[in-house]
């Protein structure tokens, strides 16, 4: 793809910009936000997109660099941002889904991957949600692959231990971890 072709690509991207802003600010409103001033930069900063990069990784890092900067500015003011909502979690679910005990499986998974640590939460959404590979979620976050595998280890584990679930070496000496 070249920088002539982000106008049209854009548009069927924003669905997963937005599903990772949201991820990201764990508001609504500041995902819209995130989501506008990340598209207003990548299509002032086209030229940029260098070829055989991946559209949406480069749209991820952004997103990711502008919510940084956000954070960054926030603490400065001394601003936070506001919790998630019950219909922001909703949104989330399937909505085809009439089980109880599927939804309440969907909240749980939520509540366990918002509960992480922002370092390890953006990993697992980037990877397990987004579908990005190990190298792809390093060049988004600018960080070594290698922290890329840590976090995504201990965020697996972390929610892992949420729901009993122990690693193959606990379980061969009956332990829990």
């Amino acid at each position: 793809m070249n920088d002539d072709d982000l106008p049209a690509v854009l548009p069927t991207l924003l669905p997963r910009l937005w599903r990772f802003a949201l991820r990201l600010t764990q508001n609504q409103h500041d995902a819209e936000d995130l989501v506008q001033r990340a598209c207003v930069r990548a299509l002032e900063r086209r030229s940029q997109l260098q070829p055989g990069t991946s559209t949406l990784s480069w749209l991820f890092s952004i997103v990711h660099s502008t919510w940084m900067n956000e954070l960054r500015a926030r603490s400065i003011r001394g601003r936070g941002s506001m919790d998630w909502q019950d219909e922001e979690i909703e949104a989330f679910a399937d909505p085809s889904a009439h089980n109880p005990e599927i939804d309440l499986m969907h909240r749980q998974v939520i509540n366990a991957v918002e509960a992480l640590p922002d370092a390890q939460r953006v990993v697992m959404v980037l990877v397990a949600i987004e579908g990005l590979s190990y190298r792809e979620a390093a060049e988004v976050l600018d960080v070594p692959i290698g922290t890329v595998m840590s976090r995504l280890s201990r965020a697996r584990l972390t929610i892992g231990q949420q729901f009993g679930v122990q690693s193959s070496s606990a379980a061969r000496k009956g332990e829990s971890i």
